[in-house]
């Protein structure tokens, strides 16, 4: 997934994609522990993705934070 793609995801999509990913990650580096997968950089490509998705919810936050109350 890539960067634009991840910053017109809403709120509520982001946080589901971060609840996917990881679950996606949690089950790739099990079957990986237990025996051969066909492709590791698809483990490190979710890991990268799961960064994205971290980052754009962080940066989310702070722009919350630092705007102006009026």
């Amino acid at each position: 997934m890539k960067n634009k793609d991840i910053k017109v995801l809403s709120d509520k999509d982001l946080k589901d994609t971060l609840k996917d990913e990881r679950e996606s990650y949690t089950k790739m580096k099990f079957t990986h522990a237990i025996s051969q997968v066909e492709s590791t950089a698809r483990i490190t490509a979710t890991r990268k993705t799961i960064a994205r998705l971290q980052t754009e919810k962080r940066s989310r936050q702070l722009n919350v934070q630092n705007e102006p109350k009026v």
